[in-house]
């Protein structure tokens, strides 16, 4: 037989199997860019009887709008994307070349589970998966579309990633089939309610939810432009009057050029941010509780300890916008991972070999003042807005155990507590707060205070 008639037979084949995941991928990369890696790999499933053309997955490299990546892509069109031990070695092989070039990967998943008849053996190649990509993390930036549904094992891969998108009304994500899980509960409901975006709101794991696949390009291209560049020319002396006038956490938010918010539908009430401030690339945590200031939870502090791993890997400055009143007085609150989280919290802060800057911008209270402003567990810069509060116990609570009157005015008592025991010159004073500004120049502090000490 001729051998390039055979060639171009099979390559054909391959191509027609993978014909739609391969439209997936063009999507997302630069022309003409990709080049497959074990492109003719197949097993046979003997249960199925039939081959697993490229084991199910295809796997590459290319570049986006410049910036290399290693490619996964499941091919649902193959077994529906069932996982096997050959597909999981596959994926591992381009792992370990992306950990050895230090590139990042970006996986397309889309997948009903394993392919049925491996018995434990498709365990085990999960389990070297997984275990691989665990080990990637804070090496190289990894990045997950929900690109269809994704039950099982597979699902994991989720968590572990340093970014997930879902695309909007297509993606779900479930470690079970939400069939299953639906009947479980006694309900019969569509399976985006179980495993959809807006569904998974308590997981943490939707960093970001997108229209379609072009958008997550942009917005992997912007998260790349922050970690490879992490100063770049801009305004150093922009003022923002505004907050003289109200400081809002929606005023607030003007200091920052290209905010990009990470799971925004998960305890919205605790902002984080890739963003810069004059230039340099920052993480940033900004609490966002209105008029009352942000009560913490296990949720909340999980959140940010996650966010703050993540400033620590890819070396990036943390900033927290502080407006908290410390942990919720609360029993449930009591009886959570709450002060195990904030400990967490805590290892990971030490970690932190960058910059770590304080801005109390409204409140600072309790434990809220210690976690997030405190010198002691190492923020090197700390300024206060002139109207925020810093003390031991809100004004109310602080006022009747400090000023000692439970039979006056709680209202006179309270802004009595504000002015004597809440005005941050008092942690000025004894050098914990090292400026209390003007909210309108809080940038330019930012900003000065970011190029003496990130590194």
């Amino acid at each position: 037989m001729d051998k390039i008639q055979l060639l171009q037979e099979r390559k054909a084949k391959i191509a027609a199997v993978g014909k739609e995941i391969r439209e997936r991928i063009t999507a997302l990369i630069d022309e003409d860019s990709f080049v497959e890696l074990s492109a003719f790999s197949f097993s046979k499933n003997d249960f199925y009887g039939e081959n697993a053309e490229g084991e199910g997955v295809v796997t590459g490299f290319a570049t986006i709008s410049g910036y290399p990546f290693y490619i996964v892509g499941q091919n649902y069109k193959v077994l529906d994307g069932g996982m096997s031990k050959a597909s999981c070695e596959k994926i591992v092989k381009c792992l370990d070349t992306a950990e050895k070039n230090e590139t990042p990967v970006l996986y397309l998943l889309n997948t009903h589970g394993v392919q049925v008849g491996e018995g434990v053996t498709v365990l085990e190649g999960l389990g070297k998966l997984l275990m691989r990509s665990t080990q990637l993390k804070g090496v190289v930036p990894q990045y997950v579309v929900v690109d269809g549904d994704v039950y099982g094992s597979a699902a994991m891969l989720a968590a572990i990633a340093d970014f997930t998108f879902f695309v909007e009304k297509k993606s779900v994500l479930a470690i079970n089939s939400p069939f299953v899980l639906s009947a479980k509960a006694g309900k019969n409901l569509p399976k985006e309610e179980v495993g959809g975006a807006k569904a998974l709101d308590k997981t943490g794991l939707v960093s970001f939810e997108v229209a379609e696949l072009g958008e997550v390009k942009d917005k992997i291209v912007s998260l790349c432009e922050l970690m490879d560049m992490p100063v770049i020319d801009a305004e150093l002396n922009e003022s923002v009057p505004v907050l003289n006038e109200t400081v809002t956490t929606e005023n607030l938010m003007t200091i920052f050029e290209s905010p990009m918010e990470i799971c925004a539908n998960y305890e919205p009430e605790v902002k984080t941010l890739l963003a810069r401030i004059g230039g340099i690339a920052v993480a940033a945590v900004v609490f966002a509780g209105g008029e009352d200031g942000v009560e913490l939870n296990a949720a909340k502090l999980a959140k940010i300890r996650n966010f703050a791993e993540f400033a620590c890997c890819y070396h990036l400055p943390f900033v927290t916008f502080t407006d908290t009143k410390g942990i919720c007085p609360c029993a449930c609150a009591n009886n959570s991972r709450v002060m195990k989280e904030a400990g967490e919290y805590l290892e990971i802060l030490d970690a932190i070999g960058t910059a770590k800057i304080s801005v109390v911008y409204k409140k600072a209270i309790g434990l809220g003042y210690s976690l997030f402003a405190s010198k002691s567990v190492g923020f090197d810069y700390t300024c206060a807005f002139a109207n925020a509060k810093i003390a031991l116990f809100d004004s109310v609570q602080g006022a009747q155990i400090e000023l000692g009157n439970e039979k006056a005015d709680k209202t006179a008592l309270a802004e009595r507590y504000a002015d004597e025991n809440s005005d941050p010159v008092n942690a000025a004073k004894d050098g914990y707060v090292d400026a209390i500004i003007e909210p309108q120049f809080v940038k330019q502090y930012l900003i000065v205070a970011l190029q003496m000490l990130a590194r």
